[in-house]
């Protein structure tokens, strides 16, 4: 799964197979020993855990790179190497 950004020890990776049911774009996240799916659309918790504070460091984040979020889910998409999005600072 290719990382496309790290802050604060949060991973953010995304990917995409054709194979399974990934219609709605999203991030994947790990922290620690906590792992969640976000939606690009909404920043909303789609599956799995976060500590509250990293959840909404994760979803400013979300939220300030919608776009470039969106654009590497078209790469994704494609098969195509995704593009490294700035981390939270």
């Amino acid at each position: 799964m290719p990382t496309i950004s790290m802050f604060y020890g949060i991973i953010i990776s995304m990917f995409f197979e054709i194979r399974e049911k990934h219609h709605l774009p999203h991030i994947h996240v790990r922290y620690q020993g906590y792992r969640a799916s976000i939606s690009i659309d909404d920043a909303a918790l789609l599956a799995g855990e976060l500590p509250p504070k990293q959840l909404r460091m994760v979803q400013v984040w979300v939220d300030l790179h919608r776009e470039e979020l969106l654009a590497d889910w078209e790469l994704a998409k494609e098969g195509v190497e995704l593009f490294r999005i700035d981390p939270l600072k």
